[in-house]
This record gives structure tokens, C-alpha cells and sequence, in this order.
């Protein structure tokens, strides 16, 4: 069942790649994104990863970012970790908190996505060398993004059209600076 804004978020704890514990009932003075990708080989998934490393700049000061992959941690480790990543890295091979958070597959977001972002797979393969390997998980797993407030409640449920389809970052970015408005 797909979560909606102002609804509390389901709290969890976890340990992250490189040991940071997290725990999302503890009180946080920054927004959080929780993002939901697919498998850690993934090219689109490796390329947001990117994405979100080159923007985390702009917004760590008042954003927290977790990114939760359907793999173990070794394999998340040999792609995804390839990139240097500031934030938290969960492994959730059991898809557990894919169940929590109500994330769903598609195998028609699956095909849309070959139709629609062809460019970002060839961008993503091509120019920064993500090349897809072994699937662990569904492979039409879609993904989903969540802005969570200080107080828990979701600010911002993004459920994913296709396999490449996040919360776009000027959102993101607008969600952020409303926040800093606002302290």
C-alpha cells in the first residue's frame, strides 16, 4: 500500500555499508530523502547515485540522505560502492523496508523506461562506465523517494512511473530551501 504525505513514516533502524547506524526514530535536526532504488549493478540506479553525490553539497547542511538498495552489501559494495558516497548506504536484501515503505514493480515501468530513457541508459552505460552485472531482487523492481520532515511525517511520497524515475532533484531542491526558509 503506497504511504502518502503527512502520513507519519514507518521507523526503522539499520546498519549502513560502512557501519553507521541509523535510526529513524530518533530526533533529526535535517530533512531526510529515503530512496529506493533496484539492484546495486543497475546503470540507471548507479547513475542517480552520481546524481545525488553531485548535488549533496547543496543541501547536506539541512538534508540527510539514505539510499536503499534489494541487494547484499557485497554487491553494493562492488558498483554502487565504486562511486564516493557521503550518505547512508542500506543493503536490504530481505526487502523489508521495500515492504514497509510500500514499494512496488512494474514489469510495464520496466518496458516504459527502455521506450522513454534510452538516453540516460546510454549516458549511464556509456560515458560513466555503469555496466549492468547480476540481479539481485526483481529485476522491474520501480523505484521510490521519500522527503521526510523532522517530525517524521512524510513531506513528499514519490512513487516511480519506470525503473529510472526518482523525485526530480529541483524538487528535492525546493523542498530543502523551504525548509531553511522556515528556521
Amino acid at each position: 500500500m503506497r504511504l502518502k504525505s503527512n502520513e507519519l513514516a514507518p521507523t526503522f533502524s539499520a546498519t549502513s555499508l560502512n557501519g553507521k547506524d541509523f535510526n529513524l526514530s530518533k530526533p533529526r535536526n535535517k530533512l531526510l530523502l529515503l530512496a529506493f532504488f533496484r539492484y546495486a549493478s543497475c546503470p540507471l540506479c548507479n547513475l542517480r547515485i552520481h546524481e545525488l553525490i553531485e548535488n549533496y553539497h547543496a543541501v547536506k547542511d539541512n538534508l540527510d540522505i539514505i539510499a536503499v538498495f534489494q541487494s547484499p552489501a557485497e554487491k553494493i559494495n562492488q558498483y554502487v560502492g565504486k562511486q564516493s558516497i557521503s550518505f547512508y548506504v542500506l543493503p536490504d536484501p530481505d526487502k523489508k523496508l521495500y515492504c514497509l515503505y510500500g514499494v512496488e514493480s512494474s514489469w510495464f515501468g520496466f518496458a516504459k523506461a527502455w521506450t522513454i530513457k534510452i538516453s540516460q541508459v546510454f549516458d549511464a552505460v556509456l560515458k560513466h562506465r555503469y555496466l549492468p552485472g547480476s540481479v539481485e531482487g526483481e529485476l522491474n523492481r520501480i523505484p521510490a523517494d521519500f522527503i521526510i520532515g523532522i517530525d517524521n511525517k512524510i513531506i513528499r511520497a514519490y512513487y516511480g512511473n519506470d525503473i529510472g524515475d526518482h523525485l526530480p532533484l529541483a524538487e528535492i531542491h525546493q523542498l530543502v530551501k523551504s525548509y531553511e526558509a522556515r528556521q
